[in-house]
Formats: C-alpha cells, structure tokens, sequence
C-alpha cells in the first residue's frame, strides 16, 4: 500500500548489509566471524553464495543491527584482515551511505512491521472512525498481514455480507465507466480476472487466487499489508515485481468514497493492469531504481509513482484512457480526469518527479504516457542520471538483486545477454 511523499515520515532502524568474499580454506569463515565478535556488533543474518565474480571462492552477506557509521567502518576493516574484499550493499540510518535495500525475496518479509500507519487507526474524519465494530473489524484483517512470510499462501478472509454488498456498490459503479474511460489493457484483463480469480459484484474476491493468477501471466505476486507503508519499501518490493494489498474494505456508510487506499482500490485499480507484460515491466523498472537510492531520489521516484501507476494517462488510438489505480478506483476522479477541465501534460520523468500535488481532492494536473514501454524507457534514463554508485538487475531464477558494482559481474552480465542474443539470433534464422 503505497503512501505519497507528502506524508511520509522517517523510519531508522540502522542497519547495514556487507558482502564479503573468502577462498575454500579450512578456517576462513571462523576468522571473520572472531573478527566480527571482537567488535561487538549484533550480527542478525549471515548467508554464503558461490561467488559471483572469482571461481572457487564464496560470497557472504551479513546483517548488522544498530550500528552507526563508525562501527561498520570498524567492522569492515577487521574484515579486511582475514577476506578478498568487502562491502557496504545497503545501511539502513543517516551516516551517508547507501540506504539499506532488499536483496532476496525474503528480506520483504521484514517490512511486516515497519508500517507507518495501522489499518485500525482511523483518522477523525474517516467514516468508520466512531464504529467500534468496523475498526475491530478491520483489526482482525490486518492480524493476517502482520504473521505473513514469503512462501505462505494468503489466508482466506470470510468477507460479511455487509462488506460484499459495499463492494458490490462499487464494482458496478466503476465497472459501468471502464468501456469509455479505461486504457485498453485493462479493459482486456478485465474479463480474465472474472473467468480465472472470482470477480463478479457478489462478493470481494480473494487475494491468494488473483496472486496465483498475476505470476501465471507476468510473475507479479501480491502480499497482504497491515497498513500505509514507507515511500522506500513501497516501491522496493516492485523490484522483485510484488505488490504490497489491503484487504479490508472502506465503510459501507460511504461506499463510494474513502480516505485511502483498500481492497476496492487495490483490486479494480492495481490488478488488472499487473497482468499486463508492459505495464509490469515499466512498474518493476521503478521498483529498480529505488533500491538504494537516496531520500532525495526517493521522493521523486514517488512522484513519478503517484503520476502514472497511481493517476496516470495514456494516449490510445486518438483518446486519453486513464490507466492509474488512483481513477480506476474512484468514481469522480475517473469521470473528471478525462473532462477537459484539469491540466494534460506529456509525462517526463525529470519535470513529473518535482511536480507538486494535492493527496486529498482531484488532481489538477496529469500526465500522458505514450505507451508503457516509452514510459519504462523514459524512468530508465531518469534513473541511470540518479546519484547511486551503482547499477542493479533483477534475477527472476533466484528471485534476488544482484549489484553490479564491478568489472567481473558486468561482465558476467554481458556473457548472459550475449547467450540470449545468440538463441535470439538463431531463432529468428529459423523463421527466415
């Protein structure tokens, strides 16, 4: 569940990811790891790979909690004493150095706790805010997300009748808007979702069944979320090309409107375009650029994120559709958006990410992407000029990032593209 820029606070829990590399030899492991005692860090994690650069050798990636700049410096010159190389891949605090990332899929199960904002805590003006039963309600639903790990199947939630008559109410309201404002690929997702994952006016589909179905078609998953998560570990998890979902459902009192994001929102907004091979591509190359990107970056990746996957337009045969989860979900933005009376500018990356925006009436500007590729391009070129001293790819084999901050691993990376250009190659030989 992502939260704008605007409201986002700072969340510091200091800690730091080194990688280091030792040679196959009896004893090595134990001299780092004296070496890292002797400074009396909390070590939380420690995993080996073969190593990706040198034959014969491992890689090793350790967590530290609690520790400032000074300490890890301590710690990676002892390290230095007994390893071919060390690292500093991520540091989660304010000394300067590259904020700490995800690197697996499983390190996303550590943004279980570090919501900004729970789903029980209503602001004054939310309808449900003085409805005991709703908030206990909502209460029990995001206990779910809070106990969910990487590899879990999403709990089924027996939704009340209440709450399938209020998604009732807004499925057929919005449902009747999509055939004229709508982009075409959501319009053609639309009726898998109903054949393949229960959409229908009856009753909230389960998010378990649509996650199953978005891997089957372009390898995004869906996660529960307790609640309004950072900027940063928002736009990380698309790195690895998962989506962060509500699953309780706004006030029946208000059933077409609500204050923030929830399953009506995720799951007619965000959903279907998911499935989509471009619009996933162009969503995971944001995820990208985030990962160890400064708070600056951060805050105009966001606004980047909020212009076209939140409340973004695209130009279809002549037309503007809308294709952000922002329109797709509301009734009253979907029908203004496209009413010739707010701003409609050409989406670019370096003038989008500084432009200003409300987070609580209709936007008075948008911007139009050409398609999801020009799109993908543009935030691509946007990131590569972004102060980070190095580059990332996602391996969708090991579900994990592999930093490319040195001659062997671009290298090895360029070895991998040239043996897909060559089964490339000879494919389209064969169809000659």
């Amino acid at each position: 569940m992502f939260t704008s820029n605007k409201t986002q606070t700072s969340i510091n829990s200091q800690k730091t990811t080194l990688c280091f590399s030792i040679a196959d030899k009896v004893g090595a492991l134990e001299d780092c790891l004296s070496a890292i005692k002797a400074t009396n860090v909390s070590l939380t994690r420690i995993e080996s790979r073969p190593s990706q650069t040198k034959d014969w050798d491992y890689d090793f990636f350790i967590d530290l909690d609690g520790v400032n700049a000074i300490k890890v410096k301590e710690v990676v010159e002892k390290l230095r004493a007994h390893t071919k190389d060390v690292r500093v891949i991520g540091a989660e605090s304010t000394n300067g150095n590259v904020p700490w990332f995800p690197r697996k899929l499983s390190d996303l199960d550590s943004f279980a706790d570090k919501v900004m904002e729970m789903g029980e805590e209503l602001s004054s003006d939310h309808p449900g805010a003085k409805d005991p039963v709703y908030r206990a309600r909502r209460a029990e639903i995001t206990k779910i997300a809070k106990t969910y790990r990487t590899g879990m199947a999403v709990p089924e939630i027996k939704y009340t009748a209440e709450e399938n008559e209020t998604w009732g109410k807004v499925y057929k309201h919005l449902t009747a808007m999509y055939p004229t404002h709508a982009c075409r690929e959501h319009l053609y997702v639309f009726p898998l979702l109903i054949q393949n994952c229960g959409y229908g006016p009856d009753k909230i589909p389960q998010i378990e069944q649509i996650s199953r179905f978005l891997k089957d078609c372009t390898g995004f998953t869906i996660r529960p979320v307790m609640g309004l998560l950072s900027s940063r570990d928002f736009l990380n998890s698309f790195a690895f090309r998962v989506f962060y979902s509500t699953q309780y459902i706004r006030h029946s009192s208000k059933p077409l409107y609500t204050p923030e994001p929830d399953c009506c929102h995720e799951l007619l907004g965000h959903v279907p375009l998911f499935a989509d091979p471009d619009f996933a591509d162009f969503s995971q190359e944001i995820g990208l650029a985030s990962l160890g990107a400064s708070d600056e970056d951060i805050s105009r990746l966001a606004t980047i994120f909020w212009f076209t996957v939140e409340f973004g337009l695209c130009r279809q045969d002549g037309e503007i559709r809308a294709f952000g989860a922002g329109l797709l979900s509301s009734f009253g933005e979907l029908e203004y958006c496209l009413s010739g009376k707010p701003e409609i500018r050409p989406f670019d990356p370096t003038k989008t990410a500084v432009q200003s925006y409300p987070i609580t009436e209709f936007q008075p500007v948008y911007y139009v992407a050409e398609s999801f590729k020009d799109a993908q391009e543009k935030v691509r070129e946007f990131a590569a000029n972004m102060k980070r001293p190095f580059s990332v790819r996602y391996n969708a084999l090991t579900q994990s990032i592999e930093v490319l901050d040195s001659k062997e691993k671009v290298v090895r990376f360029a070895r991998n593209i040239r043996d897909d250009m060559k089964t490339l190659t000879t494919v389209l030989d064969s169809m000659m």
